[in-house]
């Protein structure tokens, strides 16, 4: 049996106690709530009841943005302080990926949602398989097609029932935003948005390049072309959702159509304007604080990761909720 005479061992920065933690998950529960409570009363609501869902929103999101600020600039201070150890490094890129990986199960439940509709619930509601044994005393008839542009029961009764089946609540679309119903492709929002968010994914690689090779000026003007990318992605969105609104009557009201559409490219507006406010930050780290070497960049790296991401979900947002 051999003796250790002498340890070697990296040395681990522990930070002190903090109460950040908590003042994010309080503000995200204040913000998530207030977005549910705007979303309900769009639905639901009068239109000349005020409500306090707004206000509710905005303190919760203002008080996350305000933590996560606070948090991430004493992270930023240690790193440059040569506080973190490589050990605490892998850590953070450990935390990086399971952050990510909880992202992707998050919208393995929205498609797994959406498939539920399209291929169970939907078929069901025409009488096809053993979920669809009520279809005979329900709704008689009724055929299933999607995207669903009428609800089984005004389907089945005309306009009239449907107002009495839902109190008024839901209206058919006049049309779809799937690539099948668009008049001419060149006026296909969806596709340039397509484009785009690939077009900023090959940017936002070649900003890497950039960064790795030491290239500052590269990096930030293709880091910059990225972020002016995501602002079109949004914009072009913002068009797509007041066209959808005004023109095509696809609203949250429009029955399950309109309640998945938006579902799935509501949330994923929002990851695109988190991955974009993750990289215009490291752009101005890079520009106004000069940070950011060759190979000290995870800042960058791990915002990176995240925007291929929303890229990824994208692709099959747009082959499954335009295309197929």
């Amino acid at each position: 049996m051999t003796s250790q005479t002498s340890t070697e061992y990296e040395k681990y920065y522990v930070p002190e106690k903090s109460k950040l933690a908590v003042c994010a998950t309080i503000g995200l529960l204040l913000s998530v709530y207030g977005a549910a409570s705007i979303m309900n009363d769009m639905t639901f609501g009068d239109p000349g009841e005020a409500t306090s869902s707004w206000t509710v929103f905005l303190v919760g999101l203002f008080f996350f943005m305000a933590t996560l600020f606070a948090w991430f600039r004493i992270a930023i201070r240690e790193n440059i302080a040569g506080l973190n150890s490589a050990q605490l490094k892998k850590s953070y890129v450990l935390g990086m990926f399971w952050f990510i990986f909880s992202e992707v199960m998050f919208f393995f439940a929205f498609f797994g949602a959406l498939f539920y509709v399209r291929n169970l619930v939907g078929p069901w509601l025409a009488g096809e398989g053993e979920g669809g044994r009520m279809n005979g005393l329900l709704w008689p008839g009724f055929e299933y097609v999607w995207p669903m542009m009428e609800t089984p029961q005004e389907a089945v009764g005309g306009a009239a029932a449907q107002l009495m089946a839902n109190n008024g609540s839901f209206t058919s679309p006049n049309t779809s935003l799937s690539f099948e119903d668009a008049h001419v492709w060149w006026h296909w929002l969806p596709m340039w948005n397509t484009m785009v968010l690939l077009t900023s994914s090959l940017t936002c690689h070649i900003a890497h390049m950039g960064i790795l090779a030491g290239d500052r000026k590269k990096f930030n003007l293709w880091l910059g072309i990225t972020v002016a990318l995501g602002m079109i992605f949004l914009y072009l969105q913002y068009m797509e959702y007041h066209e959808a609104y005004v023109e095509f009557g696809l609203t949250l009201n429009a029955g399950i159509y309109g309640s998945t559409f938006f579902m799935l490219t509501g949330f994923h507006g929002f990851h695109v304007f988190m991955g974009m406010t993750m990289l215009l930050i490291q752009l101005l780290r890079s520009v106004i604080g000069k940070q950011f070497t060759a190979t000290d960049h995870f800042g960058f790296e791990a915002s990176s990761w995240y925007w291929h991401f929303v890229d990824v979900v994208w692709v099959f947002l747009f082959l499954f909720v335009y295309i197929l």
